[in-house]
């Protein structure tokens, strides 16, 4: 039986995965049929008529996890580091008989590589299901504040 506390202890347990470079163990908290995403545009609803910062299912994510794991992949040289400082995930959705959990994170994410550091502000909805006894993320969104701004390369994972 899922309760509150696993759907919070989920956004938690993510957020560390990622800033140990658990790469792998975060992959598999994703449903087969998972995505990330990451809009352009404040309030956008659409990620498919609407361009977006990232839009990306699991193939995509696991492409990208093998870049950042590569030893060819001389922008990762020194690799970058992350840390997540999250406000308590707030329980949107629980809804056990349609196996809809959501929830709502405020964030601040510091991603860090030689002397460059960038502070970005953001809230996170991760939309879970139980899959196979666990819970899994089908999707997560990542809104950051200043979505319109130009921004460099954004390496990880936020």
């Amino acid at each position: 039986m899922i309760s509150t506390a696993d759907v919070i202890g989920l956004v938690y347990y993510e957020a560390r995965l990622l800033d140990e470079h658990r790469f792998d163990e975060w992959l598999a908290l994703f449903a087969p049929d998972g995505r990330y995403w990451m809009p352009l545009e404040h309030g956008q609803t659409d990620r498919r008529l609407t361009a977006s910062l990232m839009d990306e299912d699991l193939f995509l994510l696991r492409l990208r996890v093998e870049r950042l794991k590569g030893n060819r992949t001389y922008s990762q040289k020194p690799k970058s580091r992350c840390h997540h400082v999250l406000q308590q995930p707030r329980v949107d959705i629980f809804d056990p008989d349609t196996d809809r959990y959501a929830t709502w994170t405020a964030m601040h994410y510091l991603e860090t590589r030689l002397d460059q550091q960038d502070l970005y502000a953001a809230w996170a909805t991760h939309e879970l299901a139980v899959i196979d006894g666990s819970l899994r993320i089908r999707m997560k969104r990542v809104d950051l504040v200043n979505c319109d701004a130009a921004f460099g390369s954004i390496q990880l994972f936020i």
